[in-house]
């Protein structure tokens, strides 16, 4: 037997596997391509030569107004070197250089629909130089995608979606994204036309693409870079632009398993994006499997990339679980079964998600049967004057971010015989859910042998949330991004 242990709650839960059960870990199974040695170099050399958009040395001048716009703490991102610590005061440097006042300069977080981050969190986002520089002088904010006096109605785009925007951002005469090129369920990537769509929008505007029918579409699990959601961030991340009559000057770097730079890009997003993926594709889009898998195996902290209570409140759960379906989906077979380790608790941190048990108690209802039926209560929820405040004013998610997990959750629902949720301490959580619950991981193995037969393949993912991950495919099989 295979011994492995995987993330329960605070710590690990050992589990006894058969001896050919594959195993992948990211970064280790198969090392990523070699990340930057000199990162400050690198990243400024890419700054000063932007592609497809002229440098910052001509863009701006005295009197030029400036966002910088930069990604929250669920995108990770704590260690000294950084991204955002390392683009951001390039950036700045260079635009003091060309004769920007200090005092036209303001950092916003893409927050969207997360919570806000707090000041300790702004300071190890950015680092302690940044944050003394420009904190005390407010010119460090959280997004507020309810704050309407700071928002600017741009109507619809090409495809119908509809775009609404941070008004700094629209009135500045020059506007910096730094984002990451990251493996992502949600499109393929995180990075370009994602970050400004989903970090600077009001949820109206992500209604338009995290939703059950955008989501549920066959091209959207496997994920790739290709789907209606990809499409849909572009259209709107074109159409800010063409509304702003300027172009986003785009800084994103291409990260490893431990979110070390590989490569970094930057210019006009439109023209990067295609040149960040084809690096980022040799990390994140990995031919590896011999074989399609019947089972596959993992385990959920109670604290990752959400926050506290991710692993424990069952939306959540179900939620993550989706997650690694979308990404793996390539190497499963179909209707193949879920084993996933939880403390399942009933902890849903209704401080931080302030509107997830209303929803998760909606579920219960006798005329919901599927994650989707309750599409329909989003615009009531994202109307809800409680949870607003909350979201503006006391650190708590946006409620209609349960809708879009809500969304995602049903993916698993629709690609699986079976999920079951091993070491639950409140089993009822998991089973309201649609998930099935066994103590340890060898009784859920024994008992799905009546979904795959006695002899399983099995993939276990150890650490599939305290890295990076990437999207596996066949070993032999071209994997198209």
């Amino acid at each position: 037997m295979k011994k492995l242990d995987f993330e329960y709650g605070q710590g690990l839960m050992e589990a006894n596997l058969p001896d050919n059960t594959d195993v992948f870990i990211p970064g280790e199974t198969i090392p990523d391509p070699p990340y930057l040695q000199n990162i400050e170099e690198a990243t400024r050399k890419s700054i000063l030569n932007p592609i497809g958009m002229p440098p910052i040395a001509d863009s701006v001048k005295p009197g030029s107004k400036v966002t910088i716009v930069f990604p929250d703490r669920v995108k990770g991102g704590f260690q000294e070197n950084s991204h955002r610590k390392t683009a951001i005061p390039i950036i700045v440097d260079e635009l003091l250089k060309a004769g920007v006042n200090k005092k036209d300069i303001k950092l916003i977080c893409s927050n969207g629909l997360h919570r806000k981050n707090t000041r300790e969190e702004i300071k190890s986002l950015l680092g302690e130089k940044v944050f003394n520089e420009f904190w005390s002088f407010n010119q460090i904010v959280n997004h507020d995608s309810e704050d309407w006096d700071n928002l600017v109605d741009l109507g619809y785009d090409e495809m119908g979606n509809r775009v609404i925007m941070n008004k700094e951002v629209y009135d500045s005469d020059f506007a910096v994204l730094i984002g990451h090129a990251l493996g992502n369920p949600y499109g393929g990537y995180s990075g370009g036309y994602k970050h400004c769509t989903t970090g600077i929008t009001h949820w109206k505007s992500i209604a338009a693409h995290h939703v059950p029918h955008v989501m549920h579409r066959s091209d959207f699990t496997p994920v790739n870079n290709h789907s209606l959601m990809r499409q849909k961030f572009d259209s709107i991340g074109e159409h800010m632009e063409k509304c702003m009559s300027k172009k986003f000057f785009t800084c994103d770097a291409v990260l490893d398993t431990y979110q070390r730079q590989i490569a970094v890009f930057t210019g006009y997003a439109k023209e990067i994006q295609p040149l960040s993926w084809e690096v980022a594709d040799k990390r994140t889009y990995i031919p590896w499997a011999e074989k399609k898998y019947d089972i596959m195996v993992f385990g959920m902290p109670q604290n990752f990339h959400y926050g506290n209570g991710m692993g424990t409140n069952p939306i959540l759960m179900l939620q993550a679980i989706s997650a690694n379906i979308i990404r793996h989906k390539r190497v499963m077979k179909d209707n193949c079964v879920v084993i996933c380790s939880s403390v399942c608790n009933g902890y849903f941190h209704d401080e931080e998600f302030p509107a997830y048990r209303a929803l998760y108690e909606l579920f219960q209802k006798d005329y919901h049967n599927i994650l989707p039926d309750l599409e329909k209560y989003g615009e009531y929820f994202s109307n809800n004057r409680e949870y607003i405040d909350k979201y503006r004013f006391n650190y708590g998610y946006h409620p209609y971010h349960a809708f879009s997990m809500i969304s995602c959750g049903h993916i698993a629902e629709m690609n699986c015989a079976a999920i079951y949720i091993v070491g639950a301490i409140e089993p009822g959580y998991a089973r309201e859910m649609g998930m099935k619950t066994r103590a340890t991981f060898e009784e859920a193995l024994k008992d799905a042998a009546k979904y795959v037969g006695p002899n399983p393949n099995i993939l276990a993912l150890p650490k599939t949330f305290k890295v990076a991950s990437v999207h596996l495919g066949m070993k032999d099989e071209f994997v198209e991004s």
